[in-house]
């Protein structure tokens, strides 16, 4: 995610639809206000953000924490239209498919050669702990992390630091220039958690896999690209203080709408067309593919040697 950043000491108190929470405040590269368009940045739709390319391309360890034991994912599918089974159709159940076979999949091991300080390396196992619906109306937008935070805090059933809860609304993108982000934050319990927004992707070019087995509607091969992506960035940057090169970019940002292996089996035998991630181990030993920026540093576990 591009990452606009506020001092990492900056942990801003909020109050948002009645859930305390505390937002991480650090960034990577600029300033922005903590509870405007989010801490962990954003994944761009096609053709909104130019290809940045940064002095040395691998990633760095900046001393934050990964997820070593992995992850616990409760997705939580919020607005009154995830009541409409027309709308909702494959997407609901697609993603749940989804966290339930990412885990232990090649494509999730490409996360695991980043380690914290310990030298302990990010998990490999993702846990699906159940989805939730909120048929409450849903935000337009995803520009306040503190209101997404909140309905992670109030909806899910079991709040914990290996916990990635992703917020699924049914509104469309219109005119923002992004997919969906990833931050962190702690909820009323005291548990810091990592959450992410989307919106609702169906019929929308900017993000857009382009999946042509046919295995999913569009609306769903979107959702699941770009989960791909911000589950990835949680993994190995949880608390946006941890693995990201010098322009600020995650290993996920440096092989956005980078397509390797053209469909991924999953562990439960799934397939998805799901984007690569940066690989240091990658690009030093010249095994991966190109990113945007003609870097071959982008493995998504089909192709790594």
């Amino acid at each position: 995610m591009k990452r606009f950043v506020t001092p990492a000491a900056a942990l801003v108190a909020v109050i948002a639809s009645g859930a305390m929470a505390t937002l991480a405040g650090a960034e990577h590269g600029g300033s922005a206000r903590p509870d405007h368009i989010p801490p962990g940045g954003i994944h761009w739709a096609r053709g909104v953000a130019p290809a940045r390319r940064s002095s040395s391309p691998n990633l760095v360890n900046h001393g934050g924490p990964v997820m070593t034991q992995g992850a616990y994912v409760e997705p939580i599918f919020w607005g009154a239209r995830w009541n409409d089974r027309t709308f909702a159709a494959d997407k609901i159940s697609g993603i749940e498919t989804f966290y339930k076979g990412v885990g232990s999949s090649s494509y999730e091991a490409t996360d695991t050669e980043y380690t914290q300080s310990n030298g302990l390396h990010v998990g490999t196992s993702v846990t699906f702990g159940g989805s939730h619906t909120d048929f409450s109306t849903a935000p337009k937008s995803g520009n306040r992390t503190s209101t997404i935070l909140a309905e992670a805090c109030r909806a899910a059933t079991n709040l914990m630091p290996s916990g990635f809860y992703p917020v699924y609304v049914d509104s469309p993108r219109g005119n923002a220039g992004y997919c969906a982000w990833h931050s962190a934050g702690t909820c009323s319990n005291g548990v810091t958690v990592q959450f992410a927004f989307f919106f609702n992707l169906d019929g929308d070019a900017g993000c857009d896999p382009q999946d042509a087995s046919g295995l999913h509607s569009e609306g769903l091969a979107a959702l699941a690209n770009v989960s791909g992506h911000e589950l990835s960035e949680a993994l190995t940057d949880p608390h946006l203080d941890a693995w990201y090169d010098a322009s600020g970019a995650e290993n996920s940002d440096k092989c956005a709408w980078a397509f390797g292996t053209p469909l991924l089996g999953f562990s439960n035998g799934s397939k998805w067309k799901i984007q690569g991630n940066w690989s240091n181990a990658a690009y030093d030993k010249k095994s991966g593919y190109p990113n945007r920026d003609g870097q071959s540093g982008c493995h998504d576990g089909g192709n790594f040697k």
